[in-house]
């Protein structure tokens, strides 16, 4: 285990019979309560002194009253630091509404997301409305969370190169597919998003995209292994992914694995990954 306190940047909260969330009707393990009360349980023993709330893909009439919710969530707990909203980002300069009220209702929203991996189209990042929303984020100060399966980082990639100065964080080092032990071409793109300077990798997620019940530290590795690689010790954030990441692991689990897989990285670049990048990203 780390031996400071440390920032988790992909943390979830949700409670089903508050929003409706289609996306876990067939998820008997989510399909619950799962709260600040929890996250405490589920983390007991790590020593975290901040997290960043990451939106949960809510169904449509309720994903600006999930903001809303959130903030108040924080309220609760002064380690809720930051927020990542979703926002309709497809709708390119009718943007702007949205984003307003987005930051007029808290300085602790730091970003958006709008989530890529559901679509059937690999290259609906790249439609012209969705790459204009996309550069309009730093007008607002808000950075973009991508959240894509393997096969569509490379449409993703291209949406960076049309984004040269919006801040984009890659959540869950892109979901290679770390149960079949592929590790092309997801390399290969990965090296093409690490070239742009403008994004950070967050190392979330992963055994959720090996075998769920049969997963080891050393199946991990090599995609730990690459990612610290293409992205330098500055451009690496540490992601709980709680509470999606118990359908694989416990909460101390992966943070034990993760600490076992970066043993070799200098303490400042250990704090880098655990917390000092984190604050630098979303500005906590």
């Amino acid at each position: 285990m780390p031996n400071f306190p440390i920032i988790d940047t992909h943390v979830h909260l949700w409670d089903p019979q508050h929003f409706r969330m289609s996306w876990l009707d067939n998820a008997a393990i989510l399909n619950q309560s799962y709260l600040l009360p929890e996250y405490q349980q589920h983390t007991q023993g790590i020593d975290i002194e901040g997290m960043v709330y990451i939106e949960v893909d809510v169904d449509a009439p309720y994903k600006l009253l999930e903001a809303r919710w959130v903030v108040e969530q924080a309220k609760k707990d002064s380690r809720l630091r930051g927020i990542v909203a979703y926002a309709p980002v497809e709708d390119g300069e009718r943007i702007h509404a949205y984003l307003t009220e987005l930051v007029q209702m808290s300085p602790l929203i730091k970003g958006v997301r709008r989530m890529l991996q559901g679509e059937a189209d690999s290259a609906y990042c790249l439609r012209p409305d969705f790459i204009r929303g996309v550069q309009i984020l730093p007008d607002y100060g808000l950075s973009f969370d991508i959240c894509v399966l393997q096969q569509q980082l490379e449409s993703a990639v291209e949406l960076v190169r049309h984004c040269p100065n919006t801040a984009f964080v890659l959540d869950h080092i892109a979901k290679p597919d770390i149960k079949g032990q592929r590790l092309d071409p997801w390399r290969q793109h990965i090296d093409a998003m690490a070239a742009n300077p403008n994004v950070v990798c967050k190392i979330s997620g992963l055994a959720t995209e090996a075998d769920l019940a049969h997963w080891k530290a050393e199946d991990l590795a090599p995609y730990v292994e690459h990612i610290i690689s293409a992205f330098g010790e500055d451009r690496i954030m540490y992601g709980g992914d709680w509470p999606v990441a118990i359908q694989a692991t416990s909460y101390p689990r992966w943070v034990e694995t993760l600490d076992m897989l970066t043993t070799h990285l200098s303490p400042e670049a250990s704090r880098k990954l655990w917390v000092e990048n984190a604050r630098t990203f979303y500005r906590l």
